[in-house]
């Protein structure tokens, strides 16, 4: 409806233009609020894009690394991927490493979010011999009494046969009630703390392992006639563990064959998968060290 302006007087005029600044003031604070709106969906949008892009590369590299895993599992010899530097690892050691990778990866596909709970330690059996050994905490204990003890078992193995060597760590306290003061002694140091394996039985895998040629599954199978429940992948464990123990040694020994004056050095190429490039492959080598005079190979 069309206003008259001409026939308004001028209370009229200025009621009207302050009812006309008062419409556009209140249509300015809408469109300001509606900008706002419109700037804080489209940052949203481009936050969601960016994490959509984020998330279709590291699927699309899973996925390469899933195939990458697959061909190393289950391609031709001449294709898979053979580490130089890995020439120590056991191939059951390997294999075990690519399962639980190719699991991990496999999880972080699905966005699964959830972690394995620890087993614990494997549950020894009660039929082997036991083997205990008491042990005190050092000292004067003439003024503590005894309180309690702490048990730890041990798989232990003796040529030709398996035993428990059991721990028993007496605790004392000192028989004053308002200062009480608990004593236990140390558990000897072992190669895997908190571990089941003793020194005897990790040394006995070891040069089973490669000494004698005796694969890790073999040696799996001679727990199970012992009615020894030990997954393979604890054994492939245990090994990998006295591995990285020995590397000092290993460096050392390596070091000292390089210093020698005389040295014989045998070479070998293999082919080893580029993972920066799909299908593609370069040339590595193994190099085997000999010294004559030490006898030493490495």
């Amino acid at each position: 409806m069309e206003i008259d302006l001409e026939n308004l007087s001028k209370e009229q005029l200025l009621a009207l233009i302050k009812k006309q600044s008062k419409t556009i003031s209140k249509q300015d604070k809408i469109n300001t609020k509606l900008e706002q709106k419109t700037s804080k969906l489209e940052q949203k949008t481009s936050k969601l894009e960016q994490k959509t892009s984020q998330l279709e590369q590291e699927k699309q590299e899973l996925q390469r690394l899933v195939d990458l895993l697959r061909r190393m599992q289950f391609g031709q010899k001449r294709e898979r991927f053979e580490d130089p530097n890995q020439t120590q690892l056991p191939l059951e050691v390997q294999q075990a490493v690519l399962e639980e990778q190719e699991e991990v990866i496999k999880q972080e596909i699905t966005y699964s979010r959830q972690k394995k709970k620890h087993p614990g330690r494997a549950k020894l059996p009660d039929h082997l011999p036991v083997e205990e050994i008491e042990i005190y905490p050092e000292g004067d204990l003439s003024d503590k009494i005894c309180i309690g003890k702490e048990t730890t078992d041990v798989l232990d193995y003796v040529p030709g046969y398996f035993k428990i060597k059991r721990y028993i760590r007496y605790k004392y306290a000192t028989k004053d009630k308002d200062n009480t003061q608990i004593s236990i002694a140390l558990l000897p140091e072992r190669i895997i703390d908190k571990g089941i394996p003793s020194e005897g039985l990790l040394s006995t895998i070891l040069v089973d392992k490669y000494v004698d040629h005796l694969p890790l599954y073999r040696q799996k199978q001679r727990f199970s006639r012992e009615n020894i429940d030990i997954a393979s992948s604890t054994i492939d464990g245990w090994a990998a563990q006295c591995m990285d123990a020995l590397k000092p040694l290993y460096e050392k020994l390596l070091l000292d064959i390089k210093n020698e004056g005389y040295l014989q050095v045998d070479e070998t190429t293999i082919k080893v998968l580029d993972e920066k490039k799909k299908d593609k492959s370069h040339l590595g080598y193994y190099w085997v060290y000999h010294a004559p005079i030490s006898k030493l190979v490495m």
